[in-house]
């Protein structure tokens, strides 16, 4: 079901039981996979593929367990040449530059921006309010968490896991997720906890539990995570 009012273009290829709700941006040569989902307010740029069963533009909803505000600012956008793979779900208010890579059963929140020719794997998790730069790297089944900042070329190994409640108190409390600066690489199954810092080309080993900020440059391992000389 396509909304009368949404103009497609030619060059487009629509799957079979799509939906295309009312004020939604189609360019050119953009292909939508079967019985997906584009919600009022996406907008998607020339040269765009879009894979089977995915959701793209939803609302953020709560209850009165949550204590932050949630709502989404803005359309969602995705930029020229990107690729959305099956079963994925992007929520509106979220940017998505020139060539990003979602992979199937990955899902990225309200209010995020992700940067040119990111790459965010199967079955990631990124959460709301997060910043992600440039060509990044985040592996299967990683877990960004809100509030959360990824300078440019950082790499994310599979299943690693971050947080942004220092507490985890049941009452409102003030949320920071690490800070990931330019070219550092976090390995696979590693926990970054609350408002660290992880420097410039520093190094996290795998499994590592990292609980302190790390100077750039430096490589560290091991539960609590130390330096490796």
């Amino acid at each position: 079901m396509v909304h009368p009012s949404v103009h497609v273009p030619s060059s487009c290829v629509i799957g079979e039981n799509v939906v295309i709700e009312e004020g939604v941006t189609l360019g050119e040569n953009v292909q939508v996979g079967h019985h997906s989902v584009l919600l009022k307010g996406t907008i998607l740029e020339e040269d765009i593929m879009i894979g089977c069963n995915s959701v793209l533009g939803c609302q953020p909803f709560k209850n009165s367990r949550i204590q932050h505000e949630n709502n989404a600012e803005g359309e969602l956008y995705v930029g020229k040449g990107s690729r959305i793979g099956n079963g994925t779900i992007i929520y509106s208010g979220t940017k998505l530059s020139r060539e990003v890579m979602v992979g199937d059963l990955a899902s990225i929140r309200e209010n995020t921006v992700v940067g040119q020719a990111t790459v965010i794997g199967r079955n990631a998790m990124v959460e709301c309010r997060t910043l992600i730069g440039e060509r990044c790297l985040i592996q299967t089944s990683a877990y960004i968490t809100a509030d959360m900042v990824l300078e440019d070329d950082v790499f994310i190994g599979p299943e690693v896991s971050t947080s942004n409640d220092k507490y985890m108190v049941r009452t409102s409390t003030s949320l920071k997720g690490p800070h990931i600066k330019e070219g550092a690489s976090i390995g696979n199954n590693a926990t970054l906890l609350p408002g660290i810092i992880i420097g410039k080309n520093a190094m996290i080993g795998a499994g590592a539990v990292v609980t302190k900020d790390v100077t750039d440059g430096c490589t560290v391992a091991g539960v609590p995570a130390r330096k490796i000389p």
